[in-house]
């Protein structure tokens, strides 16, 4: 390295940036980790049952109508039997005639005048390799009743309904998905079910529904990731317990009240007619309405998962290196030999690795078990690094609590998520400003350096040193003195 400190912190700057390739490449295989793992979740969900959103019940009253149309025939000769023609054209006669046939016609639907539900959900883990996968198994119980005289007022003069076959209809997200038993009961009495033709669902069929009160329905289902309801009452009023600890609620609309433990949730939410947008009463289908409408319910997630984690850690990698690289050029100061860069790159390239180790254990051993025996193995790799290839001596040491702070303080902004920016930024902010005040005192510029030789030196190499050059002295020579002044020589003749 060079001599100059403000050189030696512009390539060690550098040597930070480089670092942004291995932590890309340990930031994809994450990723590549991570929807390896979402994979496994979706498709051993799906197995068990899927995402599942509950639509109804609908009642379903068929209709039929009277058609008359205007038909023709061929005109036949009572006497004869035969088809009679056109005396002139030779045509075959026709006669009109009025026929009235009974066809069916749109079906009337009715949503519910009164929609309580009540889930509740038990969730279990199931692996598949080394991915564990929560899935949940629900009990839902609803109570409900029909306006039946909003029905009449839908038909045309010659529509008429066909009450003894009326039927009730519930959508779920795959048949698959139920389990145990399933009963739906009109004032105590059990009504025969059946899956739907062509959809996921059941019917039940109820006979006429005019003298019916209040009916209960309860099944059992499996599912995963997500329990949605739609609201199709006139008041609908859900509740909803599990024992998950981590919900959360979405969909079209949010709880009224919810209670979160470490032990589970309840949620309850009251939703009227007017804040969906379906008719009580119509002749279209209003379960095929019903499922552009958004439901709402809880998802069963899974906060802060390691792989969030590992990818968060690789983000804020670039920070923890260029801290490792600033303490070491800090405390390197007076030993024999300066670091070289390889030297650095070593150092950056074992705490790229460490994502990856991160990862790896925490697949096997769980999130917190894998950051401690990750960090412990860089932090004794690297305090031995320090001591034996770097020479720092008991400096090593310094280097090595550094490291312990740093990676403390990395799993506090790794564990949680809400404050994960407030501690990273507050960490970056105190470790510029301590490496301001530790370099207060720095000649970033390094000792003056004597002048070289110019560049005719450095060619032909030195020259002798002349002496200067003054014109010769002629003394003056003539008679000895006598004290006379000597006689001044004749004017010569020009």
């Amino acid at each position: 390295m060079l001599k100059s400190p403000g050189r030696r912190f512009i390539i060690v700057g550098i040597l930070v940036l480089l670092m942004f390739i291995p932590l890309f490449f340990a930031a994809e295989v994450i990723n590549s980790r991570k929807f390896y793992s979402q994979d496994t979740i979706r498709n051993v969900g799906m197995e068990w049952g899927g995402q599942q959103t509950l639509s109804g019940p609908f009642l379903v009253i068929p209709v039929e109508r009277e058609v008359t149309t205007l038909k023709s025939r061929p005109k036949i000769d009572p006497d004869t039997g035969l088809v009679m023609t056109h005396p002139d054209t030779g045509e075959e006669l026709k006669v009109r005639y009025e026929e009235t046939v009974i066809k069916s016609g749109p079906s009337v639907f009715l949503l519910p005048r009164k929609f309580d539900a009540d889930l509740a959900t038990q969730t279990q883990m199931r692996a598949r390799g080394i991915f564990q996968v929560p899935v949940y198994t629900a009990q839902v119980g609803m109570a409900f009743d029909f306006d039946t005289s909003a029905a009449e007022p839908l038909l045309a003069s010659n529509e008429t309904l066909l009450w003894d076959k009326a039927r009730i209809e519930v959508e779920v997200s795959n048949n698959k998905a139920l389990r145990g038993k399933a009963e739906m009961l009109a004032d105590g009495e059990s009504l025969p079910m059946a899956p739907m033709a062509g959809r996921h669902g059941f019917t039940a069929t109820t006979g006429d529904p005019r003298g019916r009160g209040e009916y209960n329905l309860a099944l059992g289902l499996n599912g995963a990731q997500s329990l949605m309801v739609t609201p199709v009452g006139l008041t609908s009023q859900i509740s909803m317990t599990s024992d998950w600890p981590h919900p959360s609620f979405s969909g079209a609309f949010l709880p009224d009240g919810h209670e979160v433990s470490e032990s589970g949730f309840t949620a309850n939410w009251t939703i009227p007619h007017l804040a969906r947008p379906l008719p009580q009463a119509g002749r279209e289908d209003v379960a095929a309405s019903a499922r552009q409408v958004s439901g709402f319910g809880v998802r069963l997630i899974e906060p802060n998962d390691f792989y969030q984690k590992a990818y968060r850690a690789a983000n804020y990698g670039i920070l923890f290196i260029a801290l490792t690289f600033l303490t070491i050029l800090l405390i390197e100061r007076g030993a024999g030999k300066p670091v070289h860069a390889v030297q650095y790159i070593l150092v950056g390239l074992t705490q790229s690795v460490f994502v990856l180790l991160m990862v790896a254990y925490a697949e096997q051993i769980g999130f917190a078990a894998a950051y401690a025996v990750s960090a412990g193995a860089v932090i004794a790799l690297l305090t031995m690094f320090g001591f034996m290839a770097l020479k720092l001596g008991r400096r090593a040491l310094v280097l090595g609590a550094v490291l312990v702070v740093v990676y403390a303080v990395l799993y506090l902004i790794l564990d949680s998520a809400d404050y994960a920016l407030l501690a990273g930024s507050t960490f970056a902010f105190c470790a510029i400003a301590l490496t301001m005040f530790a370099t207060r005192n720095e000649d970033w510029f390094g000792p003056e350096k004597e002048k070289g030789p110019g560049l005719m030196t450095r060619m032909f190499g030195p020259t002798r040193p002349v002496a200067p050059v003054t014109p010769p002295v002629t003394p003056v020579v003539g008679p000895p003195s006598t004290g006379q002044t000597p006689p001044k020589d004749p004017p010569r003749d020009r």
